[in-house]
């Protein structure tokens, strides 16, 4: 099969609340998005909801989201490379694990940035995820000077090889390609500008894992994702869901980008 088909992969849309909603707030958040999901009717086989919170709701959004058997995943913004030990402010993916948390976030733009995260911090906390038994969203994306250095492609495809150095091919993990000029922007990239970035990075899972990992691994657009354009970016082939920033603070738009097949009509 070649790598621009479309094998079935369950759309997910992920909603990164960033440093935004404290525990009460989350619950009144997760509750809220539960009941309109549930009243629109949305089938939950066939699109994927994940919330992620910062990680002193985490505790709250699992304790609902377990007592009221919510259809609603969620994971950690973060986590240590490291196990446990003298790392102050570090969280362990033991920790998300026994929180139930089903994802973590790898390699944000922000911590990128922000953190100076490097190729090689990304690698060692994907490999942290996966012994943990979590689900890395491994984020990756190019900022407006690489691109007009380096071209499409270049650096998201160099993120990816250098993230899965120790990934096997059994692994069970989600990119998400995001744009660092298109977030927070209000200008997202096209769908032709995603889909071709996505494609490569189809490629390289392809060439560093085989054609089952390319096939069965969504992979995620993120930047300035909002409802009225979520369905073009969800017609291209290789795109395979959103990772939502500030619109996932918005409980009607972000319902309105989960429900993305009921209101298009893909």
């Amino acid at each position: 099969m070649a790598v621009n088909e479309h094998p079935r992969r369950t759309p997910l849309i992920a909603g990164n609340w960033k440093m935004n909603l404290d525990h009460l707030q989350a619950i009144a958040f997760v509750q809220k998005l539960a009941w309109n999901l549930k009243d629109a009717k949305h089938d939950v086989a066939a699109v994927e909801v994940a919330v992620f919170p910062p990680f002193t709701d985490l505790r709250s959004v699992q304790t609902l989201v377990s007592a009221d058997k919510l259809p609603i995943a969620f994971g950690g913004q973060d986590l240590s490379a490291q196990d446990s030990g003298a790392y102050t402010g570090e969280i362990s993916g033991a920790f998300l694990a026994q929180l139930e948390c089903q994802y973590v976030l790898i390699g944000h733009s922000e911590r990128r940035t922000l953190h100076a995260e490097t190729d090689e911090v990304v690698a060692a906390k994907v490999t942290a995820a996966l012994k943990h038994n979590l689900v890395p969203i491994i984020c990756v994306g190019e900022t407006a000077a690489d691109l007009e250095l380096h071209g499409p492609s270049a650096v998201p495809v160099a993120q990816l090889r250098a993230a899965l150095s120790g990934v096997t091919n059994a692994a069970d993990f989600v990119v998400a390609y995001e744009p660092v000029w298109a977030i927070g922007s209000g200008q997202a990239a096209t769908p032709e500008q995603a889909e071709q970035v996505a494609a490569q990075l189809r490629l390289v899972l392809l060439e560093t894992l085989g054609q089952d990992v390319a096939d069965k691994t969504r992979i995620l657009y993120g930047g300035s994702v909002k409802g009225s354009n979520i369905a073009g970016f969800m017609r291209e082939p290789n795109v395979d869901g959103a990772l939502v920033g500030g619109a996932s603070l918005d409980i009607d738009e972000f319902s309105s980008i989960v429900r993305f097949q009921q209101h298009v009509g893909l």
